[in-house]
């Protein structure tokens, strides 16, 4: 047992005698990168409508052209509004009408109250005359009914755009008879556009913390994050994240790539130590040098400075002879 002892203390008096070994360091904040990072990405809008006919006329003309932009309110397409036309003055002539027998129902009911205050008529003959101003009146309000759904079709001769749009496609000719239900063009709504970006796992829940530029055509444009989809992709493994655009912003289907600098801190590949077959780094603890591992560090690659404050004094020089535990002084 004590030969034991002996050999043991022998062994370990060099280590401990050993001189410090002198080293540089610097904090981790110095050092630490932010590598940039890319993502496909896509401006979409969320509607892209298809504008179609509410009845049954010939398409007398289609004032835009694919690939124009136009504002909200502008006339599309024109339909021949004849027979709507007639219908309405139809309709207005019926409520004239009963409206001119409603005037001469309530002169008459008046007298007749006037006549029955001196008993020259009956009481069932007064309440056939205020029966017969209801009527009337009823008469009035369904034609007037009639009227509105009249002139509502006019409006629907001419079509507008509901958005700022820009045309797509022209899905219909001049000339055309359209029936209730056809389309006659498209339009991308261009005020509320959104970027569609597929994001890496790994990357989708730090979107928050990154400042990310939408980057289409040597164009730059500033989004905001507003919402990642919890869903994964199963052929891609990738998130989908909407963006907002902060101002202006390109057209609908436009493509680029969203980049950002990672949020999180990397040890530059030149400081990683490789020690009992994992990578990692030392930093400094007092007057000893320790070594932490990085996990997932890959030869020749930055690592995530997982664990790490950005405080963190790294040894930059001197890092090839050390060993866990042992004692260092700065030169």
């Amino acid at each position: 047992m004590r030969l034991a002892i002996c050999l043991l203390a022998l062994l370990c008096a060099p280590a401990l005698a050993a001189p410090p070994v002198p080293i540089k360091s610097r904090p981790l904040a110095e050092l630490a990168i932010h590598p940039v990072r890319e993502a496909s990405a896509e401006v979409v809008s969320l509607n892209l409508a298809k504008l179609s006919s509410e009845l049954a006329a010939r398409i007398e003309r289609i004032p835009v052209e694919p690939g124009q932009r136009i504002a909200k309110g502008a006339v599309v397409a024109q339909l021949d509004c004849a027979d709507a036309k007639i219908a309405a003055q139809r309709a207005q002539a019926a409520l004239e009408s009963s409206q001119a027998r409603q005037k001469l129902a309530q002169l008459q009911l008046q007298r007749s109250t006037e006549l029955a205050t001196k008993n020259f008529i009956s009481g069932d003959a007064l309440d056939a005359k205020k029966t017969e101003v209801a009527v009337v009146a009823a008469e009035v309000r369904l034609d007037a009914a009639a009227r509105a759904a009249a002139q509502r079709e006019i409006g629907k001769c001419t079509l507008r755009s509901p958005f700022p749009a820009i045309v797509e496609a022209r899905l219909a000719q001049v000339g055309e008879l359209a029936s209730p239900g056809t389309p006659i063009v498209e339009l991308w709504d261009t005020s509320r556009l959104q970027l569609a970006v597929q994001v890496q796992a790994d990357d989708a829940d730090r979107l928050a913390q990154a400042k990310p530029v939408f980057v289409s055509q040597g164009g730059e444009y500033a989004v905001k994050l507003l919402r990642v989809s919890p869903a994964m992709n199963l052929a891609s493994r990738t998130r989908e994240a909407r963006f907002g655009f902060a101002r202006t912003a390109p057209a609908p289907g436009s493509n680029g790539v969203l980049r950002w600098r990672d949020p999180r801190a990397f040890v530059p590949a030149d400081y990683l130590i490789r020690r009992n077959s994992t990578l990692g780094v030392f930093v400094v603890d007092g007057q000893r040098a320790r070594f932490v591992p990085l996990p997932g560090a890959q030869e020749g690659r930055p690592a995530a400075a997982t664990g790490l404050p950005g405080d963190a004094a790294l040894v930059t020089d001197g890092r090839f002879a050390l060993q866990d535990g042992m004692a260092v002084t700065r030169r």
